[in-house]
């Protein structure tokens, strides 16, 4: 059974950083793509990176290129949202999600491509 657990989520201050994390088990850890999104209330879910867990190869939302930075550990079957310079505006629930057996493509930023999914940690940031 694929299972993905994130954790992180915390209140912050506006300009301050933090690190989700997400637990994967369940599935071919090298042949897949984890991607990271978010929903703010209201709002429809956004793709913010993804990671293709093979060879680490990556992509961002325009909206947090340079301050996002998304990682992976293979040998602890875990993926990494490293988030700085926040902004109230990233205040959101943050999902993490994987495709078995993908390879990163213009699609990959959007969750109708992914098939498993967590059930989210919330990010609240400050002003």
């Amino acid at each position: 059974e694929v299972q993905l657990v994130e954790s992180g989520g915390v209140l912050v201050q506006a300009g301050g950083s933090l690190r989700l994390s997400c637990a994967a088990s369940g599935f071919t850890f090298d042949d897949s793509v984890i991607g990271w999104f978010r929903q703010a209330p209201g709002k429809e879910r956004e793709g913010v990176s993804c990671i293709n867990l093979r060879d680490g190869s990556s992509r961002y939302a325009d909206s947090v290129k340079g301050r996002f930075t998304i990682s992976s550990d293979n040998r602890k079957n875990a993926i990494y949202l490293q988030m700085s310079s926040l902004e109230p505006e990233d205040t959101a629930v943050y999902y993490c999600a994987a495709r078995i057996r993908g390879l990163l493509n213009w699609a990959s930023l959007q969750a109708i491509w992914y098939d498993h999914w967590g059930q989210g940690t919330q990010v609240t940031v400050s002003s």
